[in-house]
């Protein structure tokens, strides 16, 4: 018997229905399914879509209005992982949601962490480009504050990158466009960690305030580094994992 088989069948539903909200397909506000629509579409009981509801709710991913419909709510509840990012940008050729946007802060070349020089095979204090922003939703209110390490070669090569300047299809197909090199996977890590100063600033949280730190890094067909990131994200917003 095959994991999905296991799962419960309320599970499955509500598992689809995330996906398609973590990667843009369903945008905060839209109307779900009703739960006789569910039942239809999915071959499920009533109460087994009625289940379905209460469990997006519950995590923060649904809201329902007395006299309406239960639609999507995201803006302050979801956070995008690096995956979702990619798998966004490879599916649909858009980095980011319906209403999200990102401020560039920074675009340059410097010297990278030692453990971001390691992932990208920097030596001897070499320079690696550097990217940093700000994003947030369609409120304005901001979700994340990330920074992207590349290649120092790709400044010439991708000069986009050092502008400072949104890219909507995100920089991993940027890149592609011009190397042919195209991130096909990532891997990340995530902690929780106390705001820093910085952090509470670009993020209008109060310092020493609980955070999401991650690292993450997009990788090619042969498994060479593409891109190296990492983000901080505030407390309180759900991540989704699929599989």
């Amino acid at each position: 018997m095959s994991s999905l088989e296991r799962t419960p069948p309320y599970l499955q539903v509500v598992a689809t229905l995330k996906a398609k909200i973590v990667s843009g397909e369903l945008s905060h506000g839209d109307a779900l399914p009703s739960v006789r629509d569910l039942a239809a579409q999915y071959s499920i009981s009533t109460a087994t879509a009625q289940k379905v509801h209460r469990t997006l709710k519950a995590e923060g991913l649904a809201e329902a209005r007395p006299g309406a419909s239960t639609t999507v709510s995201t803006r302050r509840t979801l956070h995008r992982t690096a995956a979702d990012r990619l798998e966004a940008a490879l599916a649909t050729g858009r980095i980011y949601a319906d209403g999200e946007y990102a401020v560039i802060t920074n675009a340059d070349l410097t010297v990278p962490p030692e453990w971001v020089a390691d992932l990208l095979g920097v030596e001897d204090q070499g320079p690696a480009l550097r990217r940093q922003r700000v994003t947030h939703n369609a409120d304005g209110e901001p979700v994340s504050a990330s920074t992207s390490w590349f290649s120092a070669d790709l400044a010439e090569t991708v000069p986009a990158l050092l502008l400072k300047e949104r890219i909507i299809g995100g920089t991993p197909s940027a890149i592609e466009a011009v190397t042919g090199r195209r991130a096909v996977a990532s891997e990340e890590a995530s902690t929780s960690a106390a705001a820093t100063q910085e952090h509470a600033e670009l993020l209008g949280v109060v310092a020493d305030s609980p955070v999401l730190l991650s690292r993450n890094v997009y990788v090619d067909a042969q498994g060479d580094t593409i891109e190296v990131g990492e983000s901080v994200a505030p407390a309180g917003r759900w991540r989704v994992h699929r599989s």
